[in-house]
């Protein structure tokens, strides 16, 4: 199963049960590793989801899927470069709102990096 039919079958009814999120899990740690389309399609389904009753393990999951990506990559492991934070600037702007769960993976991002950039210190 691609990502957008995973995508599909994960909204059909319009919220992440813990379900759901053990199977997002296995599906997209199979590799052992977040990458790019995976961090992209986590925050599509995060915008789809805002606000609705989600079980509340989805937003740790997705808190520390995209903290993996961000932080555990080869290019700049425990730091957020350049491209990444014009990324993640990018992703958490695109619905025109901070969300609570966007709002907590900066903070973890916040505390967890060597430094913060300050492109996303002014989302916080």
């Amino acid at each position: 199963m691609n990502l957008q039919e995973f995508k599909a079958e994960l909204l059909a009814d319009g919220i992440i049960d813990a379900e759901e999120v053990a199977k997002l899990k296995e599906v997209l740690y199979a590799d052992g590793i977040i990458d790019k389309e995976e961090a992209d399609f986590l925050f599509e389904l995060n915008d789809a989801v805002t606000g609705k009753a989600n079980d509340a393990s989805w937003e740790a999951f997705f808190i520390q899927a995209i903290a993996d990506f961000l932080l555990k990559d080869e290019v700049s492991p425990g730091e957020i470069d350049e491209n990444e934070a014009a990324w993640l600037v990018d992703k958490i702007g695109a619905d025109g709102q901070v969300d609570g769960t966007e709002k907590a993976l900066l903070e973890k991002l916040k505390a967890e990096a060597k430094s913060f950039p300050a492109n996303l210190a002014v989302l916080l």
